[in-house]
């Protein structure tokens, strides 16, 4: 069983950042591809990056690919997701998620964390 927690989430200007974090506890962490969705008020929640267990390997939602970059620091057990230039169409409730393989599916993840709210003003 593996607990995630997000943290980094706040209120940020149109053009800022942000970085996100979510620690992994128990289990081993290098065993799980992790991966990054959001959820706006009204609308399902949407894939936005996932990252291969040694993060070799990334993969981007075309709304965010170069804005976003995600990665992790296995020694930390925590993945991380740097939002450039956000916009108020990021503004979201965003979660991490720990699977066997990397994915852009909700269902090829196992453990969820319990998101942390990103808010852009404009």
């Amino acid at each position: 069983q593996v607990q995630l927690v997000e943290s980094g989430g706040g209120l940020v200007q149109a053009g800022g950042s942000l970085r996100l974090s979510c620690v992994a506890s128990e289990g081993t962490f290098s065993d799980y591809a992790m991966g990054w969705f959001r959820q706006a008020p009204g609308k399902m929640r949407e894939f936005v990056a996932t990252i291969s267990r040694g993060g070799i390997t990334t993969s981007y939602a075309a709304s965010v690919k170069g804005r976003y970059t995600v990665s992790r620091d296995n020694a930390k057990n925590t993945v991380y997701l740097q939002m450039n230039s956000l916009n108020p169409e990021d503004a979201a409730v965003y979660y991490c998620a720990a699977g066997a393989l990397v994915s852009m599916r909700e269902r090829g993840y196992d453990y969820w964390g319990q998101g942390t709210q990103v808010t852009v003003s404009s």
